[in-house]
């Protein structure tokens, strides 16, 4: 791996332990303002606070939030978007680029690719030539790879297993994608995708609970952490959410102990 990459991979993954807790924080571009993400400087104090290793959103989010910043809490910055919950239809369209990303001080670019999605040629083909760039620049490569397809829940195995391989296929550094809701199924898509994989949080669950359960068990099944939002930010106390998962990431907390931290 080329030395930028590679010091950037260590600022998006703690060294000591090879896991990353990041936090996403790009719905505003999506939704536009919500709790949780309404004070984009306050989330960042809390992340840094509470040990997240950094944070996945959008150009204008990270400028919202320039002051806060801190070193130890690095940025992976969206390039992907272009739609709102006003259009009714969630198709991807490249919205930045590599050399945005480093020209905003990140240390790694994301972007999402719907597999099995009518326009899959074309979310693929915007990702290879994001990850061509990517390499040139040294900049570490998130794709947030999702199973589309008729009849196909996005946690379905088979698909979790394809997208996260298709993935890595055409060349993401990190894949980012959903829990399969056990740990064997997972473990099938951790070992059949050699990149560090990340798991979703998705829509805002009812409480913590199911949160903290499934961080647990895709741990054990060879996750390298998180990347969530909603769920983290939108629950009643967020400095020890954020501390409950850099908890179950990084020193292998149990269920048990972090449900107890949270309350």
């Amino acid at each position: 791996m080329p030395i930028g990459k590679q010091i950037r991979m260590n600022s998006l993954f703690n060294k000591s332990t090879g896991n990353s807790v990041c936090i996403a924080a790009d719905h505003g571009g999506i939704a536009g303002s919500m709790e949780g993400i309404d004070n984009p400087a306050e989330l960042v104090r809390q992340c840094t606070a509470g040990g997240a290793d950094c944070i996945l959103t959008t150009r204008g989010f990270a400028r919202a939030a320039a002051d806060a910043w801190d070193r130890q809490t690095a940025l992976l910055l969206r390039l992907t978007g272009g739609f709102t919950v006003l259009g009714g239809k969630f198709q991807e369209e490249m919205i930045s680029s590599p050399q945005a990303a480093v020209e905003y001080g990140a240390a790694g670019a994301a972007v999402t690719v719907k597999f099995g999605h009518e326009r899959e040629g074309e979310f693929t083909r915007n990702a290879s030539l994001v990850a061509d760039e990517c390499a040139r620049l040294g900049l570490p490569l998130m794709i947030e790879a999702m199973a589309k397809g008729k009849d196909l829940e996005p946690t379905d195995p088979e698909g979790v297993k394809l997208a996260s391989r298709a993935a890595m296929e055409i060349g993401a550094d990190i894949v980012k994608t959903y829990y399969t809701g056990d740990p064997d199924s997972f473990r099938e898509v951790v070992e059949g995708c050699p990149v560090p994989i990340l798991i979703l949080g998705g829509p805002k669950t009812g409480g913590n609970a199911q949160v903290i359960s499934d961080t647990y068990y895709a741990m054990q099944a060879g996750a390298r952490g998180i990347a969530m939002g909603r769920n983290i930010w939108q629950q009643d106390n967020v400095p020890a959410m954020i501390e409950a998962m850099a908890g179950l990431v990084h020193e292998g907390w149990s269920i048990q102990r972090a449900m107890d931290h949270i309350r």
